[in-house]
């Protein structure tokens, strides 16, 4: 009964409607395609090492490993390109650093740029018109151990036996490398005219591609530092007091007598008072703001507040508008750096031997001044600003400088940097531009110390109404040139590059491309470049080429015809030809993990995790 009931109720009932199929779900967006680069953007959140050489880089990373934190990393990077990088730097060259410290929240500049001799004087160069490069006479005072020694003992937390290990080890021996190798053949000439050349090619033989290649007098000068250190460490648990021992042995002991007894037996005059006087510092960094991110430099002494410059007068236009490497991007891009160029080589110089209007130079009034001379055609004339009347409190000399040509250029004349950037997962930054003591134009080396001395002489004026002429004491105004970029007191970006005078203007591109057009980091770096050689040059004669712009050929050809008919006088490089090598490592400020990239310009490598 109770079946025959339900069946009847089943066929009674009244129809429901057909179940419809669910309707199909929405396609989801395809993601915009990934911007295709030759290296892939390094991510990571314990730390990144990003340096000129793969050996530099293992180094920083070593150190990471065993606990350190990215100023240890940073100084133990630095201390083996000494070593392994001779090509681009050497022990007894200079290395300023910018750092944005976690604990203190606080960005720091370690000046890192020797003096010239105290007996330096124009005097000595008259003859030839211009202060000589490589040699003896080319060499400012060693910066780069009182450099790495002041920012570990400030900002780091090892020991310099710790940061030291990896260099001691590579000048022990390590596997020679073609680019290095090629340096080293083509400027042998050059290094072994001078007494202690022969170092690089013992037994007259250069090492093979692989060979192991020996600086056994370096890795003594190293050792006798980190024992220094050691012995200190037996008097007392003080670990800075310990560093400063370690550094006082190559600054005051018989280092520091052998280095100046090689320089003097060859003509130079370096006294054991240049050394042993010779003290570092901490510095305040010069600093702008652009599109609500801080831009960190070094101050006048550094060519690092021209970047800064260059950005107040871009604030004011729209170069997003414009669109990326359009021809009326790239024209207003290059007629401001023309500017900051100019004001460079006009006003800035060592602020402790003349007065620089630092504030008159950023200020963004002046800026505003500045931007109204960008006209619609290329400007081939140098133009120096008035800066003195956005800055009451600094007083124009009775005769102002305009920066010009001094001397015969050398046409064989060349030189090199390396760079490295370092963050680690507590958001500390390190960013430095080694460089000097390069094989480069011949390698003049301290004797039996195993140390190539600097050249950063050469960056001096002879003229007596420039801000950076040459005085004995005084720092040449370099080309060296770290950053550090800040969003609301927050690390974002450590970056630096070699190139010279280029330098702000190559790391200037990867900027405007992360700010302005938010481009991926290493997107930024691989994106076409542009250059201009039309400011007065740091180095060898101080020569200029008037509206001389260096473009990468992948700029569009039209675009290249609207810059020529603006009066640009346009050199159209390789796909990747810019003399440059951008490095950069930093916070991502959407995931607040690590990210990195490297250039493929150079042989510049980066490693993370």
């Amino acid at each position: 009964m109770h079946t025959r009931l339900a069946l009847f109720c089943l066929l009674t009932a009244p129809a429901l409607p057909a179940q419809q199929p669910p309707p199909p779900a929405a396609t989801p967006p395809r993601p915009a395609p990934r911007a295709q680069t030759m290296r892939p953007e390094i991510v990571g959140q314990r730390g990144i090492v990003a340096a000129g050489r793969h050996y530099s880089v293992a180094a920083g990373t070593r150190i990471l490993e065993q606990g350190g934190n990215a100023i240890d990393a940073g100084v133990a990077t630095v201390f083996a390109a000494a070593v392994v990088e001779i090509s681009h730097f050497g022990f007894g060259g200079e290395s300023p650093v910018i750092i944005h410290d976690a604990k203190t929240k606080q960005v720091y500049v370690i000046n890192g740029q020797g003096p010239a001799p105290k007996a330096a004087t124009p005097a000595m160069f008259a003859k030839q018109g211009k202060v000589d490069g490589n040699g003896p006479l080319g060499a400012t005072i060693p910066a780069v151990m009182d450099a790495m020694a002041i920012a570990l003992e400030r900002f780091g937390t090892m020991s310099l036996a710790q940061v030291m290990a990896p260099a001691i080890e590579f000048a022990d021996g390590f596997p020679m490398y073609a680019y290095l190798r090629e340096n080293m053949a083509t400027h042998r000439k050059a290094t072994e005219a001078f007494t202690w050349g022969h170092t690089y090619y013992p037994a007259g033989k250069l090492a093979e591609v692989g060979e192991i290649f020996r600086q056994p007098n370096l890795a003594r000068t190293l050792r006798t530092i980190v024992a220094a250190e050691r012995d200190a460490l037996k008097k007392s648990a003080d670990r800075g007091a310990a560093i400063r021992a370690g550094r006082d042995a190559f600054y005051t002991g018989d280092i520091a007598r052998r280095i100046v007894a090689a320089n003097r037996a060859e003509g130079g005059v370096f006294t054991y008072e240049d050394l042993a006087n010779f003290r570092g510092a901490i510095e305040q960094p010069a600093t702008t703001t652009f599109h609500g991110y801080e831009i960190n430099k070094a101050g006048a002494w550094n060519q690092g507040p021209v970047m800064l410059m260059t950005l107040n007068i871009l604030e004011g236009v729209d170069l997003k508008a414009m669109g990326l490497n359009s021809a009326d991007y790239i024209h207003t891009v290059i007629e401001a750096i023309k500017l900051a160029y100019d004001d460079r080589n006009a006003f800035l110089g060592d602020p402790a031997f003349a007065q620089v209007p630092m504030q008159g130079l950023l200020s963004k009034a002046y800026a505003a001044e500045r931007r109204k001379l960008i006209g619609a055609q290329a400007f081939l004339e140098h133009r120096p600003g008035d800066p003195f009347a956005f800055d009451p409190g600094v007083k124009p000399p009775a005769v102002r400088y305009l920066p010009h040509a001094q001397g015969e250029k050398n046409p064989d004349s060349s030189g090199d940097t390396t760079c490295v950037n370092t963050v680690d997962a507590a958001g500390n930054l390190f960013s430095a531009t080694p460089s000097s003591g390069w094989v480069i134009g011949g390698a003049f080396i301290a004797g039996d110390t195993g140390v190539p001395l600097s050249n950063r002489m050469q960056a001096f004026d002879l003229d007596p109404a420039s801000p950076n002429v040459l005085v004995g004491g005084k720092r040449p105004r370099t080309t060296l040139t770290p950053t550090v970029v800040r969003k609301d007191g927050v690390p974002f970006l450590a970056l630096s590059t070699p190139g010279g005078d280029s330098q702000d203007q190559q790391v200037l591109n990867v900027l405007l491309n992360v700010i302005v057009f938010n481009q991926e980091l290493q997107v930024a770096i691989e994106a076409p470049r542009i250059n201009s050689n039309h400011p007065h040059a740091s180095f060898d004669n101080h020569a200029s080429a008037p509206g001389q712009l260096d473009l990468e050929s992948r700029i569009a050809a039209n675009v290249l015809e609207d810059l020529r008919a603006r009066g640009h006088v346009l050199r159209v490089l390789t796909p990747y030809g810019m003399s440059s090598g951008v490095v950069a490592v930093g916070v991502n400020p959407k995931t607040g993990t690590l990210r990195g990239g490297a250039d493929p310009r150079r042989e510049r490598y980066i490693f993370g995790w």
